[in-house]
C-alpha cells in the first residue's frame, strides 16, 4: 500500500501559515521525511459562491503550487488532485503536464477529472453539457501531444492541423493518470484512457449534489472493482491499474491507529494500492506534527 497526503492549499484564510512558498517546502519536505509516496493539491479556479458558503474551497492553482514543493524536495511524488480537465485546452494542459514533469524530474501524477460544478464551467467558459465527451478527447489529446510529433487532431473546441509540442515529459511514454469519479462512466474511462482509478466515499446524500454514483463503504467499492475488471476483460486491457481510494469521507477524522491498519489492510485485499489521506490541523506546526504522528 502507498500513500498520498493532501496539502492545505485550500486554507486561503490562512495564506501566511499555508500559502507562501516556504509553507510549501516546508510541508512538502515533511511528508517526504515522514515516507509519503505523494502529495497532492486540488483545482478551482474561480468556484460559485454557493458552493463556498456550503463547504466548498479554494485552491492555488495546482501546477505552480506543485512546482513550488517539487523544487524543494527530491523524490516523493507530486500529483493533481483533480484536475478538472474540460476547463482547459488539451494542448495547454499538455504543456503544463510535461513541463512540470520534466522540472521535477518525472515525479508527476495527473489526477483527472470530468468535474461537476456547472456555475464554474459558466465561469471559465467551459461547456457544461459536453463535459465528459471533452474529458476524453482531452485524455486522448495529451497523449499525442506528449509524442513529441506532429499533432493532426480535431476536437469539439480545439483543432490541430499539424503542430508539435516540446519539450516531452520526463516519463515515457507519459506520466501516469488517474481518473476520478464513482460513475461506469468514469470507470471505463480510466480502464481505456488512464493508468490508476481515483473512487471517492459519496453518500447517496451527497453523490446527488455532485454529479456521480453513491459510493458508500467497501462493498459499493468491492462491486465497481468487480465492474472494472469485467470491463478490463471485454477491452483487452492486461496492464494493472492503480485503485487510489479516501479510506474516510471528506472532513471525517482518521480511525484509530489499529482501526486504520486494519482498515488498510480489508482495502488492499480487494485491490486498492494507494491510500488518500487528509490530516486535520488549524496551524502548519498542527499540520507537521499530524504527518510524523502518521
Amino acid at each position: 500500500m502507498r500513500y498520498t497526503l493532501q496539502l492545505p492549499t485550500d486554507r486561503v484564510s490562512q495564506v501566511d501559515e499555508f500559502l507562501t512558498a516556504e509553507a510549501l517546502a516546508e510541508m512538502g519536505q515533511a511528508a517526504e521525511a515522514a515516507g509519503f509516496d505523494s502529495c497532492f493539491v486540488t483545482d478551482h479556479p474561480i468556484p460559485e459562491d454557493r458552493w463556498l458558503a456550503s463547504g466548498g474551497h479554494h485552491a492555488l492553482d495546482p501546477f505552480v503550487a506543485l512546482s513550488f514543493v517539487a523544487a524543494a524536495t527530491r523524490k516523493i511524488r507530486i500529483q493533481t488532485h483533480v484536475l478538472v480537465l474540460p476547463y482547459r485546452n488539451p494542448f495547454i494542459t499538455a504543456k503544463s503536464v510535461a513541463s512540470l514533469d520534466l522540472l521535477s524530474r518525472g515525479r508527476l501524477i495527473v489526477g483527472v477529472a470530468a468535474g461537476y460544478l456547472e456555475q464554474e464551467f459558466d465561469a471559465v467558459g467551459a461547456d457544461f453539457a459536453r463535459r465528459n465527451e471533452i474529458c476524453d478527447e482531452t485524455l486522448l489529446a495529451m497523449r499525442e501531444a506528449w509524442r513529441g510529433e506532429s499533432v493532426t487532431r480535431e476536437g469539439l473546441h480545439f483543432r490541430a492541423t499539424g503542430n508539435t509540442a516540446l519539450p516531452r515529459p520526463a516519463q515515457r511514454p507519459a506520466p501516469p493518470i488517474w481518473v476520478g469519479g464513482n460513475s461506469k462512466r468514469a470507470i471505463r474511462r480510466a480502464i481505456e484512457l488512464g493508468d490508476g482509478w481515483l473512487p471517492f466515499p459519496a453518500p447517496a446524500r451527497m453523490a446527488k449534489h455532485i454529479g456521480t454514483a453513491a459510493l458508500e463503504g467497501t462493498d459499493d467499492l468491492r462491486d465497481r472493482l468487480a465492474y472494472a475488471n469485467t470491463h478490463a476483460a471485454k477491452v483487452g486491457r492486461e496492464a494493472p491499474l492503480d485503485i487510489v481510494y479516501s479510506p474516510v469521507g471528506q472532513h471525517e477524522a482518521l480511525p484509530e491507529p489499529s482501526a486504520f491498519i486494519d482498515l488498510a489492510a480489508e482495502l488492499e485485499a480487494i485491490g486498492v494500492t494507494w491510500l488518500v489521506v487528509s490530516l486535520p490541523h488549524r496551524t502548519r506546526a498542527e499540520f507537521l506534527d499530524e504527518i510524523a504522528r502518521f
